[in-house]
């Protein structure tokens, strides 16, 4: 335990918790701070997040002194109910320590954010089109048990099942900074439904995650570097979806980010889902050169195939799910695929931005 609020204080230090506090402080007590309602609400939000993680810091050293005087004095009196009680506390406490070491990742200056979730199959047709299906549905699951806010920006379905590629945006508190090492190239191993010899196959999809952006930062975007296509909806938005040209797709031309929309009726507000989506593309992609993220972000898009998977899902011959970059893995592949994948999130946070 001791060992534990030790590393946790150097975690602390190293992430300059205390000095952030003073800074978004700082910042809240500037006369201009309301001028910017986002930027505001965003900062207190931040400074809260910082302040409970210190009062939960000194919280557990509290706690783990009294435990430590609680089991010294239940063994000189050899009182094994009390004994198995403070054992029990000192393993909740641990726990809530090892929380608090994985909170202390999130403090980038965009894991705050709400995120959006690319999704696209790889090569195989059918076989990748219906994993990248499982992929999003376990996703979506993750995103309900946090009670988060998931709305399906774009789709566009497989001609006999599953998807192309979906486009999910994901509200909730630290969206993006939960789901940020999600990004990269996932691969499904499994007797395929779909093969009338009921033989193995081998299946990748890609996921990709960045971050919302507001109002409060500020990206010049040229009308002449967009390319604007418009062509008919599929799927999600009703009856009347497919009778007009609504959905939108918005080629960066300078470079070549594409993002598309079809969410909606209307090509108008499909359009301004674009812009939104693409002013997210563009700051990921600054903050990602700033950061000399290549090695990193940057180097997980390449092709969908073999030697660039992040995670492994095995359900035949054996089941298994192993995470490639932090070698986690569970034999539990259903209770993941059902949206279980916390343990995963936390320690990719642990291992990937320590």
């Amino acid at each position: 335990m001791k060992k534990q609020i030790k590393e946790l204080r150097s975690i602390f230090e190293k992430n300059k918790i205390v000095s952030k506090i003073q800074e978004l402080e700082k910042s809240s007590l500037d006369q201009n701070f309301w001028k910017n309602q986002n930027k505001a609400q965003k900062i207190l939000k931040e400074k809260k997040f910082y302040e409970n993680l210190v009062e939960s810091f000194k919280k557990s050293i509290s706690e783990s002194k009294e435990l430590k005087e609680f089991y010294k004095l239940a063994s000189e009196e050899n009182n094994k109910g009390l004994i198995q009680e403070t054992l029990k506390n000192i393993k909740f406490l641990k726990s809530t320590v090892q929380k608090n070491e994985i909170k202390c990742f999130l403090s980038k200056e965009t894991d705050s954010n709400d995120c959006y979730l690319e999704i696209h199959a790889g090569a195989g047709g059918t076989e990748s089109q219906d994993w990248a299906d499982m992929l999003r549905r376990m996703y979506m699951k993750w995103s309900s048990t946090k009670t988060f806010k998931l709305n399906i920006i774009s789709e566009h379905k497989g001609e006999e099942a599953g998807l192309k590629s979906s486009t999910l945006r994901i509200n909730g508190d630290y969206a993006f900074g939960w789901l940020k090492n999600e990004s990269g190239i996932h691969r499904l191993v499994r007797i395929s439904p779909f093969d009338s010899g009921a033989r193995r196959h081998t299946s990748f999809a890609s996921v990709w995650v960045y971050p919302v952006v507001d109002d409060s930062i500020e990206l010049e975007i040229q009308e002449k570097d967009l390319r604007i296509d418009t062509y008919r909806s599929s799927g999600a938005g009703g009856q009347h979806v497919n009778t007009t040209d609504s959905a939108v797709r918005i080629t960066h031309l300078p470079t070549k980010i594409v993002v598309q929309c079809q969410n909606d009726r209307s090509q108008h507000k499909n359009k301004e889902t674009c812009m939104q989506m693409l002013k997210a593309r563009l700051y990921n992609f600054e903050l990602e050169k700033r950061e000399k993220q290549s090695l990193g972000q940057q180097s997980q898009k390449k092709d969908i195939g073999w030697g660039h998977q992040i995670r492994s899902y095995v359900l035949h011959p054996y089941r298994l799910v192993k995470d490639n970059r932090t070698n986690f893995e569970t034999s539990d592949p259903d209770k993941v695929l059902n949206g279980e994948i916390d343990s995963f999130l936390e320690s990719s946070l642990f291992n990937l931005n320590g």
